[in-house]
């Protein structure tokens, strides 16, 4: 079982910048997509970015030019970057892992005000 714990969420103000962490452990065989999604109230939980063991990364359109992933893979770790927020990012990020199986965070909050 491969364990995810994310850091990094809180309130900040629109245009403001925050950075998400998340770290995997456990029974962790090989590591290929790591990413990042989220959830608002009363929506389903979309993608947000992630990125492949072989370099692809994916991005919403809402987020494009704004976050950015990254991944350390020494550190089983991706993160995410996220700047000039807007108050409809506002969401419970989460982070998942394939390695092989599919694994989710237990998410964190971002909350950006107005």
């Amino acid at each position: 079982q491969v364990q995810l714990v994310e850091s990094g969420g809180g309130l900040v103000q629109a245009g403001g910048s925050l950075r998400l962490s998340c770290a995997a452990s456990g029974n962790i065989f090989r590591i290929n997509t790591m990413g990042w999604y989220r959830q608002a109230p009363g929506k389903q939980r979309e993608l947000v970015a992630q990125n492949t063991n072989g370099g692809t990364t994916n991005y919403a359109d809402s987020v494009k030019g704004r976050f950015s992933i990254s991944r350390d893979n020494a550190k089983n770790t991706v993160y995410l970057q996220m700047n000039s927020l807007k108050p409809e990012d506002t969401a419970v990020y989460y982070c998942m892992v394939t390695s092989p199986l599919l694994s989710w965070g237990q998410g964190t909050q971002v909350t950006v005000s107005s």
